[in-house]
């Protein structure tokens, strides 16, 4: 009994010195409501993670979101850089938009939208890639948003993001970029959140559409250039089944059952914590937080894929003050300081297969959507003005930080966690009923 008793403790005693370490949460009762949360958890099947299929790739972990395209000086460009680079970033997540490039027509870059005269459609996108080398950051190239020209219906029936009608126009836009960039772009990522969020438009997802876009990219990319390396495009996290919205697990597992594995290189995943912080170890599928990616992770592992690292394409969290909606939840600016910083450090010492995090998002070219909740996950103001989570990360990115990598035997610990509380709890239990009918257990 005495010995059963203990197996059940020891099950159940979290990897935490405190609440705040376990949740996530600082407000005594969501660590309350976590803890007892984390309790259900605890005893269920642990994700599938494959720590040690991952070869450490020496990486820096630090990228940052970038909205370069839609700053129209040049020179803020470059002191966004400059300070990206000086901040300790080595990344940018940089979209390079379809829409914005192969504007009018198949094979037309001469952008006319403001000029009838035209002006070289890639010319900006050639000033970031130059000011990036520059300053000595990589471009993780998004290419997504297709132009209008690549579908029949009108973006109001479609959805502006909705897929082209022939996924070759993508595999040629894609090669395009490739081939301009050779040499200097290395990472394409293809596409973002297929599954939701109407990023495919506005008819229902299709995990198996989406997969044979992702190949098309694929294949058109490693012609051009063999040593690119393709992100999958990151899935939201999602539970919803409503036709425009499919739980990311489900999307991904039908994205391996339609040959998704040798189509890209790195699989991509959100990493926003919502309403809990980066600590939070709680695990369950229908429960969206930093974590979430495990499972991710897990579907991988299953499939066959161990070997291949994730990249967080969007981690962050959000300020939005009262009177906007906390759509994406809503902390304090010292909260989102505090949160980035140890996001960072929890993805160094626990999760050998993530590589790289690129925190949402750097700034907007101006604030014009600062009545929208998703406009303040950002770190600097548009005139530059840094915000305390900036600070915070660089003061964090430029220590050379040590973290020390979270032995073997935990990843060990938490696969074996469930089965002895199984076999713990049936033991007390067997011994309770001793205890209360002892004659008739005898007999």
């Amino acid at each position: 009994m005495m010995g059963a008793l203990v197996g059940l403790l020891v099950s159940l005693w979290p990897r935490a010195g405190s609440l705040y370490e376990l949740t996530g949460e600082e407000e005594w009762p969501g660590q309350l409501a976590g803890a007892a949360h984390w309790l259900n958890t605890a005893v269920r099947p642990a994700p599938h993670l494959a720590p040690t299929a991952i070869t450490p790739s020496g990486l820096s972990p630090f990228g940052m979101n970038t909205f370069l395209q839609q700053e129209v000086e040049p020179e803020k460009r470059a002191r966004s850089l400059q300070l990206i680079h000086d901040a300790g970033f080595r990344w940018i997540r940089q979209e390079f938009t379809w829409e914005d490039i192969e504007i009018h027509g198949k094979g037309d870059f001469i952008d006319r939208r403001n000029d009838p005269d035209g002006v070289d459609a890639w010319a900006k996108y050639d000033n970031i890639v130059d000011l990036a080398e520059k300053y000595d950051v990589a471009i993780i190239a998004r290419l997504s948003n297709p132009p209008s020209w690549t579908r029949a219906l009108p973006d109001e029936e479609a959805g502006a993001l909705a897929p082209p009608d022939d996924y070759a126009d993508f595999g040629d836009f894609a090669a395009a970029v490739a081939a301009r960039y050779k040499g200097r772009v290395t990472y394409f990522q293809l596409w973002n959140e297929p599954n939701g969020n109407d990023e495919w438009g506005l008819g229902n997802v299709d995990p198996e559409a989406f997969t044979e876009l992702l190949c098309v990219g694929y294949q058109a990319i490693k012609e051009v250039n063999p040593d690119a390396v393709v992100l999958a495009g990151a899935l939201t996290p999602t539970i919803a089944m409503n036709g425009r919205n499919m739980n990311d697990l489900i999307f991904l597992q039908r994205m391996y059952n339609a040959g998704a594995a040798d189509c890209f290189d790195v699989m991509s995943a959100q990493g926003y914590g919502l309403f809990s912080g980066a600590t939070d170890q709680r695990l369950r599928p229908t429960v969206i937080n930093y974590p979430h990616h495990l499972f991710i992770r897990d579907v991988m592992v299953r499939n066959g894929d161990a070997g291949k690292p994730i990249w967080i394409s969007e981690m962050g969290w959000n300020t939005a003050p009262e009177g906007i909606p906390a759509d994406f939840g809503r902390v304090t600016a010292a909260q989102q300081a505090t949160y980035g910083v140890e996001a960072y450090q929890r993805a160094q010492a626990e999760w050998p297969w993530l590589e790289v995090v690129n925190y949402w998002f750097f700034k907007r070219p101006a604030d014009y959507e600062k009545d929208q909740s998703w406009y303040y996950f950002h770190l600097l103001e548009p005139d530059f003005t840094p915000l305390p989570a900036f600070g915070a990360l660089a003061d964090y990115a430029n220590s050379g930080p040590a973290v020390r990598p979270m032995p073997g035997w935990v990843y060990v610990w938490d696969g074996l966690r469930p089965y002895l509380f199984l076999i713990s709890s049936a033991i007390l239990f067997f011994g309770v009923l001793r205890f209360l009918f002892p004659k008739e257990i005898g007999d």
